[in-house]
């Protein structure tokens, strides 16, 4: 028998597409560049918060031009390999023959994420433009459109991705439970992030999605099975130990 006649089935494939751990890896840093970036060029100044003053509001954004001008650049483009993740783990999810609305949610919520991510960013770079600064009461809006889209809005969206990933991974065995379970911990402080808007001592979810999120995501992409073989695997690999001897024991008989 040649070689040509072997069945598709029994040669390895590839699973296509970049690494969706690589991406988190590098969408987390472009974002980090972001904040390091501004810390840099307002001399240490914290950022100011929407809810202070309009004065106050728009004496920094008039004083901090180029650090609103380099940090928007940098945001805006963390969000693209965001959004690559997202599809790619959503294709991988449905090769790995995930048929549940899991991987629809979570393409849903990264690309929502990524989306906000981009507006929040390209609003950020029109408040480094000194003919909007000048209004204060349009400085201010913009200020609370930055807060609601890069941080409410990527938050939520974020917090999405993770479950659509995280829930069918615990369930199928995907990854280690421990694993699966901070995610879905993470998503869910996500989602009550929406509540910072009205009550303000929430905001303290922001960055335990923002950042923990982009971690979360970074991990899972590096475990996420790339085929049908490895996910077939795993669920031995992730399951307690008394289990997989029962398992054997079942199989001995």
């Amino acid at each position: 028998m040649s070689s040509r006649s072997i069945p598709d089935e029994d040669r390895p494939t590839r699973s296509g597409g970049p690494h969706p751990g690589i991406l988190a890896l590098i969408s987390l840093a472009i974002f980090l560049a972001s904040l390091i970036m501004s810390a840099i060029l307002t001399g240490g100044q914290t950022f100011v918060s929407p809810f202070s003053p309009t004065r106050q509001v728009a004496a920094f954004f008039q004083q901090n031009v180029a650090a609103m001008r380099v940090g928007g650049m940098l945001q805006f483009g963390s969000a693209v390999p965001l959004g690559i993740y997202a599809a790619t783990v959503y294709a991988r999810q449905l090769r790995l023959g995930v048929r549940v609305p899991g991987p629809a949610i979570g393409f849903f919520g990264g690309i929502s994420a990524a989306v906000f991510l981009m507006l929040s960013g390209s609003v950020t770079w029109l408040l480094s433009r000194p003919e909007i600064t000048t209004d204060g009461t349009l400085t201010h809006a913009l200020a609370f459109l930055v807060f609601i889209t890069g941080g409410v809005g990527f938050v939520v969206g974020i917090g999405l991705l993770m479950a659509g990933m995280a829930v069918p991974a615990l369930i199928l065995g995907f990854m280690p439970r421990w694993l699966a379970w901070t995610g879905l911990v993470i998503a869910a402080l996500s989602e009550l992030s929406f509540l910072s808007m009205a009550i303000e001592p929430l905001q303290f979810l922001l960055p335990i999605g923002r950042f923990g999120g982009l971690l979360w995501l970074a991990a899972a992409g590096f475990v996420l099975p790339r085929t049908r073989a490895a996910a077939n695997q795993a669920p031995r690999a992730h399951a307690p130990r008394q289990s997989r001897m029962h398992g054997q024991g079942r199989t001995v008989r």
